[in-house]
């Protein structure tokens, strides 16, 4: 599906093979390159890896590109490897937009779409009925979330609009400190259950852990 897609939104050739030899993948901070090629030269011929560094520190972000020779080699490396890699096509290079956050919010729509409304599909959203049973916290459609990293107004929005219902996000800053703090509201509590669920713990960007927790909207938390 994923070449199938690619095939048909490029129309120039070596756009094209980058689109579909190029993998994005999370790796741990302590991976060289050779530990990255030893990883993934199971799957087929490597034309080359590259880690993602930190321009002024030089220290590895955990994300890195292995790029194959044929489009199947990294097809079979996305279907096989281990599910923490998190594997997926990457961007082609002359794109503007960073390639590693952009890739970083395709794995999470896709992690996300795997599990859409209605909630009940999974056993655990059929217990949210019964929030006296599984949930300590107050319910609502408000959620506070906190980061140690200031965050983007635009970037957050689309992480949490992922979720149908996204009402507002507002990123408030705090001028003393560099740590990163926004209200989200959606128009059903169902909705703010489903993203506290996915999102909570969640790290964006890589090795910065969301903290979502609910707020007081002024209704019923029963209801």
């Amino acid at each position: 599906v994923f070449i199938a897609q690619s095939r048909a939104s490029g129309s120039h050739r070596d756009v094209e093979d980058e689109e579909l030899t190029r993998i994005f993948v999370m790796i741990p901070k302590t991976y060289t390159e050779e530990d990255l090629r030893e990883k993934f030269k199971m799957y087929g011929d490597i034309e080359y890896c590259s880690i993602i560094k930190n321009k002024t520190t030089g220290e590895s972000k955990g994300l890195g590109y292995v790029r194959y020779l044929k489009p199947s080699q990294a097809a079979r490396a996305i279907e096989e490897c281990d599910r923490s890699y998190r594997a997926i096509l990457a961007e082609p290079k002359n794109k503007s937009s960073e390639p590693f956050e952009h890739d970083y919010y395709s794995n999470m729509r896709q992690d996300l779409r795997g599990n859409t409304l209605p909630f009940c599909v999974q056993p655990e959203f059929c217990s949210f009925e019964k929030p006296e049973t599984r949930i300590q916290e107050p319910v609502s459609k408000r959620l506070s979330v906190v980061s140690r990293l200031p965050f983007i107004q635009e970037q957050l929005f689309a992480l949490f609009d992922l979720v149908p219902g996204l009402e507002y996000c507002d990123v408030q800053r705090d001028p003393h400190t560099n740590s990163g703090y926004a209200v989200i509201q959606y128009s059903t509590a169902a909705s703010a259950i489903y993203a506290k669920y996915k999102l909570h713990g969640f790290e964006y960007p890589p090795g910065n852990r969301l903290t979502v927790i609910f707020l007081e909207d002024g209704n019923d938390s029963a209801e």
